[in-house]
Parts: C-alpha cells; sequence; structure tokens
C-alpha cells in the first residue's frame, strides 16, 4: 500500500468538511427543501420533544424521504435495527414497484414507520421460538434516517426499534428509549423542585465516546486463522518490544493511518457523526477516534455506525481495523470510554458545579444521585459492561479492575466532607501554573487531578464510565446508567416533596436537601475511592468496605436476575422480567459460544500448524545430532535443544487432548456451562498458549507456520 501522496493530500484539501457535514442524514436543510413547511415543524416537534409522531404526516415524510434518497442515487430502503446480537441488522427493499405499464418508486408512511423482519433468526434468550417468527420494526423518528452508498447507488436507512410479535424489545435501542423517558421524568421532579424547570421541556442524557481501536496490516491478518476468526490472537510469543518505551502515545501518526483516518472522517462527518479527536494510543499499532457530545439515543446509533465504518474503511486500505477488547497479549486492550451527563433541551449540563459548587444544592442533589445509584447497584454496572473479551482486559494493569467505584476528586471530597460535618467554606480552587519561562503562558490548573485507574471518574463536568468494552454497543450499559441514576432521582425528589409538602421557602428546601444528601453519603459514600485502583491494597479495602468484586464475565451477569434489579426495571417500566431474563440468557450464551469458536479455532492451529512445526523441527535437530555424532563433533547442547522440542511437542498434544475433553464438556444450566468454561476451558487454553508461545520462541523462522 502506497503511502498517501502529495496529490492526494491536496484532493482532501479540496474537500469541504463544513459543507459536507450531515449530507447523507436526512436533516436540517435536506429536510427543509424536501418537507412541506407544516409537516417539517411537525416533525422538529416529534423530534425535539419525543413526541408521537402525527399519522397525517407520514406520508408525507416518506414521500419526501423518498424523493431526497432517489435523488441522492438510492434505489432501496431498509429498517437499520439492532438485535441482541451486539451488531447492527438490515434487510433491503426495493423502492421499485411494478404497475400495468411498467413500474414506479414507492414508498409510503406505513413502510416507513413499521417492518416485519423475521424475529424467530434472532438472539431473544426465549422469548422467540423458532416457530414464532413475526416481528415487528418501528421508526425511531429522533435519530436521523440515512443514506449508505454502495458502487451502484445506496441504501435509505430507517434506525429503528425491533419487537417481538408480543411487544417485547428484542433489541438494544428500545430498553435505551425507555431509559432516556424515565430518567427525564425522574430529573424534571428535581428541576421543579429548585425552581429551575421554566422553559424547559425535557431532560437528556448526552455521551461522548472513545473509541480505541488496532490497525494490522491485511496479509498479516489473512495467515492469523485466530485473528480472522475471533478478532484476537489465541497464541504468540511477546514481541521484544511493546510499549515500554511509552513512545506510540501521542506519537507522530503514520501517513498510511493518516490516510485511512482522513478517509474513515469524511465518511463520518458525511453521516452527521461530529468526530473531534484521534492519535496513537499506548500500544503499537493502536488508534484512538473520538466525538463530540450527542444525546444518547443518536450517540448510540452513531457508534454503531462509527465501528462499520471503520472496519469497512480499513479493509479499502489494506489494514483490518481490530476492535476486540484484547486482541494481543502482553499490550494494552482497547476501550470505549462512555462520557455521561445529564443536560436540559435548554442546553445547561446539570453536572457543571459553577463557580461555587459547595452552594450550588442543584448540582449537589444530581452528584449524590449519582453515587447513591452506583453503590446500590454497582453489580449492574459491571454485567454491563461483562463479556469473555473484557474480561481479558478488565482488572490489568491497563483498565480498570472489575470492583466499581466513583472518582470525585479532591475539591468535590472537601465539599462532600462539608455536607456530612455540617460546615460551609469556600471550595477548593486549582489556581495558576507558572512554567518559570518568560514566554510561556500561566496555565490555569484544575481544582483536582485525573485518576485513569478509576473505573467511573468525574471529570470536570461529566462521568467517564472506563471499564466499556470497544466492541461494547453502548446502549446497553447506558440503559442500565440511566435506568439506576432515575431511581435515585426518585428516590430524592420523592423524599423532598414529602417533607416540603408544596413549600415555596428555600431556607426550608435547601435546609431539607442538606439533609438528605447527608443521609445518602453516609449511607453510599463508601463507593468514592481517589487512590489507585490498580493496587492490592485497594482490592482488600474494598472488600472490607463490602463493596462487590466480580471477576469475570458470569458473576456479573448473575447480577441482572436478582429479585432487586427484576424489581428496579419493572417498577420503571425499562424492561418486564420476561426482557432481562432474556438478556441475561442471551450474555450467557455469547459468552460461552464465543469461547467455544476461540477453543476450537486454538485446538485446529496446535493440531494443523504449530504442532507439525514443532515435529518438523525435532526432526532437522534430530538429524542434526545423529550426523554430528557420525564425524565426533560435540552436540550436547544441540541435543539438549532437542530435548526440549521434544518435551514442548509432547507437552502441545497433551494440552490438546485436555482441550478436546473440555470442549466436549456440556451441561443443561447455562450458567453452569459458562462457569465450566471460566474454569476449565480458558485454563486449558492459556496453558496451550504458553507451550506454544515456548516453541514459537526456539523454532527457526522458516519453519513457524504463523507470522508473528
Amino acid at each position: 500500500m502506497e503511502d498517501l501522496t502529495l496529490s492526494s493530500a491536496m484532493e482532501m484539501q479540496d474537500y469541504d468538511y463544513c459543507d459536507s457535514f450531515g449530507c447523507r442524514t436526512f436533516t436540517g436543510d435536506v429536510m427543509l427543501r424536501y418537507l412541506q413547511p407544516d409537516v417539517h415543524k411537525s416533525l422538529i416537534d416529534t423530534i425535539n420533544n419525543c413526541k408521537p409522531l402525527d399519522p397525517a404526516i407520514a406520508n408525507s415524510v416518506a414521500d419526501s424521504m423518498k424523493e431526497w434518497a432517489i435523488d441522492s442515487g438510492c434505489t432501496h430502503y431498509t429498517h437499520w435495527f439492532q438485535p441482541l446480537t451486539g451488531a447492527t441488522a438490515e434487510k433491503h427493499d426495493s423502492f421499485l414497484e411494478p404497475t400495468d405499464s411498467g413500474a414506479i418508486a414507492v414508498f409510503s408512511g406505513d413502510m416507513l414507520i413499521q417492518g416485519e423482519p423475521d424475529a424467530s433468526s434472532f438472539p431473544s434468550g426465549g422469548i422467540r421460538d423458532t416457530w414464532e417468527a413475526r416481528g415487528y420494526t418501528a421508526w425511531d423518528a429522533t435519530s436521523p434516517a440515512f443514506i449508505m452508498p454502495n458502487e451502484e447507488g445506496g441504501t435509505l436507512c430507517i434506525p429503528t426499534a425491533f419487537v417481538s410479535w408480543t411487544g417485547e424489545a428484542l433489541d438494544k435501542k428500545t430498553p435505551l428509549l425507555r431509559s432516556i423517558d424515565v430518567i427525564n421524568e425522574q430529573a424534571m421532579r428535581i428541576l421543579r423542585i429548585f425552581g429551575n424547570d421554566t422553559g424547559v421541556k425535557r431532560v437528556i442524557t448526552t455521551l461522548g465516546l472513545e473509541q480505541e481501536y488496532f490497525l494490522v496490516d491485511e496479509a498479516f491478518v489473512a495467515n492469523r486463522p485466530d485473528l480472522l476468526i475471533c478478532g484476537r490472537t489465541l497464541i504468540g510469543a511477546p514481541p521484544p518490544k511493546g510499549h515500554q518505551l511509552d513512545d506510540h502515545y501521542f506519537g507522530k501518526i503514520p501517513e498510511r493511518v493518516l490516510a485511512f483516518m482522513d478517509d474513515s472522517e469524511q465518511q463520518l462527518y458525511e453521516l452527521g457523526i461530529p468526530v473531534k479527536t484521534r492519535h496513537n494510543e499506548v500500544a503499537p499499532g493502536q488508534y484512538e477516534i473520538a466525538p463530540t457530545y450527542e444525546n444518547a439515543n443518536v450517540a448510540s446509533d452513531h457508534q454503531m455506525l462509527l465501528m462499520e465504518i471503520l472496519k469497512a474503511t480499513a479493509e479499502a486500505h489494506g489494514f483490518r481495523c481490530l476492535l476486540h477488547e484484547k486482541p494481543f497479549a502482553g499490550v494494552n486492550g482497547s476501550g470505549k470510554h462512555n462520557n455521561w451527563s445529564i443536560a436540559t433541551d435548554t442546553g445547561k449540563n446539570l453536572l457543571t458545579p459553577g463557580k461555587e459548587p459547595q452552594s450550588n444544592t442543584q448540582f449537589l442533589t444530581f452528584l449524590c444521585a449519582v453515587i447513591r445509584a452506583v453503590d446500590l447497584h454497582a453489580d449492574l454496572l459491571r454485567a454491563s459492561v461483562g463479556s469473555a473479551a473484557n474480561d481479558h482486559r478488565l482488572g490489568a494493569n491497563e483498565a480498570p479492575p472489575a470492583i466499581i467505584s466513583i472518582f470525585l476528586g479532591e475539591m468535590l471530597n472537601d465539599i462532600l466532607d462539608q455536607i456530612e460535618s455540617d460546615e460551609t467554606r469556600s471550595a477548593r480552587t486549582g489556581g495558576t501554573l507558572d512554567l518559570g519561562a518568560t514566554s510561556m503562558p500561566k496555565v490555569d490548573r484544575d481544582s483536582g487531578d485525573r485518576n485513569r485507574t478509576s473505573p467511573f471518574a468525574f471529570t470536570g463536568n461529566k462521568f467517564e464510565f472506563r471499564a466499556v468494552g470497544s466492541t461494547s454497543t453502548i446502549a446497553w450499559p447506558n440503559t442500565i446508567l440511566n435506568t439506576i441514576i432515575a431511581e435515585s432521582l426518585d428516590y430524592i425528589a420523592t423524599s423532598l416533596e414529602s417533607v416540603l409538602a408544596g413549600s415555596t421557602s428555600v431556607e426550608q428546601r435547601d435546609t431539607a436537601v442538606r439533609s438528605l444528601l447527608q443521609d445518602i453519603l453516609k449511607k453510599h459514600r463508601k463507593v468514592v475511592f481517589d487512590g489507585d485502583n490498580y493496587s492490592q491494597a485497594w482490592q482488600e479495602e474494598a472488600k472490607r468496605r463490602g463493596l462487590p468484586n466480580l471477576a469475570t464475565a458470569p458473576d456479573a451477569f448473575v447480577s441482572l436476575v436478582t429479585e432487586k434489579s427484576l424489581d428496579l426495571f419493572a417498577n420503571y417500566k425499562v424492561l418486564s422480567n420476561r426482557e432481562l431474563r432474556a438478556r441475561e440468557e442471551v450474555l450467557l450464551e455469547t459468552y460461552t459460544t464465543k469461547v467455544g469458536i476461540e477453543a476450537r479455532t486454538l485446538i485446529q492451529m496446535l493440531s494443523t500448524q504449530v504442532l507439525p512445526a514443532a515435529l518438523r523441527y525435532q526432526k532437522e535437530l534430530a538429524e542434526v545430532v545423529e550426523a554430528s555424532r557420525k564425524v565426533s563433533i560435540d552436540c550436547s547442547r544441540t541435543l539438549g535443544r532437542l530435548t526440549d522440542v521434544g518435551k514442548l511437542s509432547e507437552a502441545i498434544q497433551e494440552s490438546l487432548e485436555a482441550l478436546e475433553i473440555a470442549v466436549a464438556g456440556e451441561h443443561n444450566e447455562l450458567l453452569a456451562h459458562a462457569i465450566f468454561i471460566r474454569d476449565t476451558l480458558l485454563p486449558e487454553m492459556l496453558v496451550a498458549r504458553g507451550i506454544s508461545d515456548a516453541l514459537e520462541q526456539v523454532v527457526p523462522d522458516d519453519i513457524w507456520p504463523l507470522p508473528s
């Protein structure tokens, strides 16, 4: 693959990113051009205020969408949805409709609003049987329709929810939308208590995601069955140089990679995805891309598109984009930092401390709601990021541990100390830093440091949930996050409404709020920890505090179906008991299936590649020893190597036998099978890897069958 040339760089400079932003989405100027004014006004009201679509405008909207899509080269449309597979799904239908005299392009309001894919072919956790195939997709007007081009034209993609014939959610979007409604309802109650609801129609959650990924040359991946099938290496000795020198992070981006990034960003801009940041990450070949903040629903859809665009564009540039949480042993894995905040539709961030946070009672109320929620439901947050892949990453000195705790920083902890002790004093400030050189400006210093080891850190005006895996669909962790915080806001609002009983006295309100926050902090501040989350001392301290340490995904998934969790989601109508149990089943099944695929891939690689290479080298060494002895040459060291390789060859065969027995293990209960895989199969895979990696370090390159 050639490096980026000057001519191609000039072509990119001619591209107008601002004018092209969102040009493939049915938003803004496109809607103004194609929709009638009254229809446009009604649709905007639906989008901005999450109101039901007026059925009277459905046909007009559909006709305008069709006209725009055809003008843009589209021949088909699809209802684009997110089933429980963790990927997106789509079925393309042509606009073409035969008539007596030929054919016409047809797209009605009914076609726009509702579709009917096969619901039995997707994971459902028992909600749908094979013979129960009927399911429905329903248009989500709050997420923009978009066009995905192809060589022959393009496809109009309509973001939709996906439910069964019985109305139960079979996707990631539906529960997210429900949770957004719930947190809006409870947050509005808090704003009314503080008299800050004037002009506010809705409270929204906003997300900014940091997507990490690896780029590997396609020619390398093509010769690695594990990377092709599993997205990660199952064997492979660590290279002499990883990231020990810390020289890759924020280093100069290679030209070929930069060309890929420019191409990806151009496509993302056209889809209205506001990507802002790109840089080298810690590990060699690892990078990050991050958009600016959007409302949670749109951000979730955009995150799925971003991953698809990265993978497709990488192939066009001769790369393979690896999104797996741990594609290579011995170097950092990849995550997806989930920056969560809550704001009014008028643009006020409710997690902004302000200039005097110690007296910003409303901010402190939302802050304490988060503290209470995370303490009560840390197990659910851990479950929201659980997967076989993320288990390889969490708990190592590269990612947060499985213990969920909150980092707040010195300033906020000082304010919480004041609340608990019923004192009031000025908040700590950061001041400025003098860099000691007259040519350098003074630097504004924040009131507290950052803690990269924390799984859930307050970072100025948001919470950064760092435990989310790089392949994760962010709808699921944010559904849980929204729901648990909504429950705490409900608890606070109900408590205050009861005490205040309609009183409008600010003094009485602030006294009641302070008393309630004191009680919350005494019960739940144990989840706050500002130290080193990687340390063994924290493991012991967390245990003393009674914080859950759910080290693996199967441990965490169980928390989804406790009585506490089932009641929580059912009470707020985010997920029924059946819907939540279904998700636990799908998660367990995905866990066992993916590890099973990895194990079978490993067996194949060991049997057909590693073992034959070891035996071939063993044979060569034996021939050298025999020839040396014939001419009385000392070959004791060669004989020693032959003995070592022979032992490793035997060990590989023993490991293969153990792996085959473990893979064949079956259990009637999904949880029991997942635990067996965790405790038996995965350890056997690690043993096999260790033996194979030892062989790789002694077998000559011309014999070793895999790229290193």
